[in-house]
């Protein structure tokens, strides 16, 4: 593809395939059309897939083009959306020569790279992300999940986008929560992998990245190397890639449970992972205090009244467990995360601990 108005962009190399990671001028695709994102494809070929939040904010971006919507909904990620979208797809006459374009947040990203690894045995597809969330974590790395239940992206595939394109003219009608989500899972890159960074998070605050579109480039730039680095290592989560799982596991108990955006689960996730760490991984008390310290900073919550009982049954669910044990994210250390195989036990008396205290 060849892309005429963007800043730069590179190309990542993933096991299954290459991703195009653009990087657009603030406002370029507004400027711009969904058009010239993919100009190997005809106009016949695109599909948009959106939610309703966005198809209201950017109608014009959307207008002559083929274009599904769903809820902006955690709700939404399920086996019936999948389905319906199917439907609307063949009733589209979607071939295997339709690009699929995925306009929107983590939702929308898991949806459209589930619809489009399983519509006709797989077809092509790319990610607008329009969230600070999808941008640094939910859009990368191939993972296309839905929820059964209360159980989080229970289902799903690993198929790698064709592209990735930036811009971050759309955090400009982000609201201040859908911030907090995206900085959950920067700091949680930061604990697992990066002191510096974690340093460099401590010494600003949203407001900063909101007013320095330069540090914000640069800081979802980092965020999404670590992600991308990671996932060349271990496309299939086999190893490295669990880390990446730091603060998910007890997030994904209580996420659907308490009907929690992500980052806001993520944050209570990173608290519990930090009382099993200090138990199990020598975490010392001081750095779970910095933890918790930064995840305020960026409006986080720390604490939440939970039930433990039903938290734990949720997450005996898990697809990281293997009988009787879990593949549990620790840290040893800010910036040093560590995979460790626990019994249940040791995660429901963090848990129990945890619940007793809020």
């Amino acid at each position: 593809m060849t892309y005429n108005y963007m800043n730069y962009s590179s190309k990542i190399a993933f096991p299954s395939g290459v991703v195009d990671y653009i990087f657009l001028p603030k406002d370029g695709l507004k400027k711009s059309s969904v058009e010239e994102l993919a100009v190997s494809y005809d106009k016949q070929h695109i599909v948009i897939i959106t939610d309703d939040h966005i198809a209201a904010l950017y109608e014009p971006l959307f207008k002559g083009y083929k274009t599904l919507v769903v809820p902006a909904l955690e709700s939404a990620k399920d086996l019936h959306t999948i389905g319906t979208l199917c439907r609307q797809l063949l009733d589209l006459e979607a071939g295997r020569n339709t690009l699929l374009i995925g306009v929107g947040g983590g939702v929308v990203t898991d949806v459209t790279g589930f619809v489009a690894s399983v519509y006709m045995r797989g077809i092509a597809f790319g990610f607008v992300p329009t969230t600070l969330l999808g941008m640094v974590d939910a859009a990368i790395g191939g993972k296309n999940g839905v929820n059964l239940g209360l159980t989080k992206n229970l289902i799903g595939t690993i198929t790698q986008p064709k592209f990735i394109l930036y811009d971050t003219g759309f955090l400009q009608t982000l609201p201040n929560v859908e911030w907090s989500n995206g900085f959950a899972e920067i700091i949680k890159c930061a604990s697992i992998f990066d002191a510096g960074l974690f340093d460099e998070l401590a010494a600003q605050n949203i407001s900063f990245y909101k007013h320095d579109d330069h540090a914000l480039l640069a800081l979802i730039e980092k965020s999404a190397a670590w992600k991308n680095n990671t996932v060349i290592a271990d496309e299939k989560e086999t190893g490295v890639r669990k880390l990446l799982n730091f603060g998910h596991t007890a997030a994904h108990a209580i996420e659907n449970m308490y009907e929690l955006p992500h980052g806001k689960a993520v944050a209570i996730g990173m608290v519990i992972a930090c009382m099993v760490s200090e138990e199990v991984a020598g975490l010392s008390a001081a750095d779970t205090e910095r933890l918790k310290k930064l995840l305020q900073q960026y409006h986080l919550p720390v604490s939440l009244s939970i039930n433990a009982a039903k938290a734990m049954e949720i997450l005996r669910m898990d697809k990281k467990r293997k009988d009787d044990l879990i593949d549990y994210i620790v840290l040893e250390r800010i910036g040093h995360g560590a995979i460790r195989s626990l019994p249940f036990n040791v995660v429901e008396k963090a848990l129990e601990a945890y619940a007793s205290h809020n």
